[in-house]
């Protein structure tokens, strides 16, 4: 009796053959192939590379976390050459520091592989990648991997693929995060303090603050409301 409890909590206790590396992807983000389904893009690749690539592709000015956003929609522009482009619809492209971190593609439904589970079985062929992938949302399926994460799901009657670089993802939420917390250090170190404007000679005491806000330049902070008006400051009017 003893033993075929111990036979049953053993079977119980262990996964089933194999089952652990099939739902599992240990693919690298730097040993996967260039494809031509994916127009010979490939993560982290350099903003002047995209643009030999993709000529027509503009590039505005990177936000405060070193972010570019941009794309282009060969199907809609009568003036992108559509050359190598064929059953494409929209590119985007996100850019971290110059590197490209993630890639959506939106393919027109004329595409070889019209449906999510063709799609899949292809691009895993294509980027050698496992059966590894999961349901995500509505019909759509996605696969995450050591350092990159791939979605693959229907837009507008065609299939659509994104590629992310989750370790530029992780980069980005950690200067926000870093952004967030010095916004609220200043924010404390000011609780208490008097918030002055140098150009106006105004001072706004306790919860009063400026609006709009002060600008680095004119702004001004003093220990009490004693030491703002032996500075000649005065108490704003909004704040009466």
């Amino acid at each position: 009796m003893l033993k075929t409890f111990l036979f049953l909590a053993l079977a119980v206790s262990l996964p089933a053959s194999g089952s652990a590396q099939e739902n599992r992807c240990d693919v690298k983000l730097a040993d996967l192939p260039h494809s031509t389904e994916l127009r010979n893009f490939n993560l982290r690749m350099s903003t002047d590379q995209v643009k030999q690539r993709l000529p027509q592709v503009i590039f505005g000015r990177a936000d405060e976390f070193g972010v570019i956003k941009t794309s282009i929609n060969p199907h809609y522009d009568p003036k992108i050459d559509k050359t190598g482009l064929d059953d494409i619809r929209t590119i985007s492209l996100d850019f971290l520091d110059g590197q490209l971190t993630s890639l959506w593609i939106g393919y027109e439904s004329s595409f070889k592989w019209s449906n999510v589970d063709d799609f899949v079985k292809g691009i895993s062929r294509s980027l050698e990648l496992p059966s590894a992938w999961s349901s995500w949302r509505d019909r759509g399926r996605q696969l995450r991997c050591v350092d990159f994460t791939i979605t693959v799901t229907m837009v507008a009657g065609g299939v659509s693929f994104r590629v992310v670089d989750e370790s530029a993802a992780d980069l980005i939420a950690l200067r926000r995060e870093a952004k967030e917390e010095l916004a609220s250090s200043q924010e404390s170190e000011e609780s208490g303090h008097i918030v002055s404007d140098k150009s106006s000679k105004t001072y706004y005491p306790g919860g009063c603050r400026p609006d709009p806000a002060i600008s680095d330049t004119s702004r001004v902070v003093f220990r009490s409301v004693e030491e703002a008006e032996k500075a000649g400051y005065t108490r704003a009017k909004r704040c009466e």
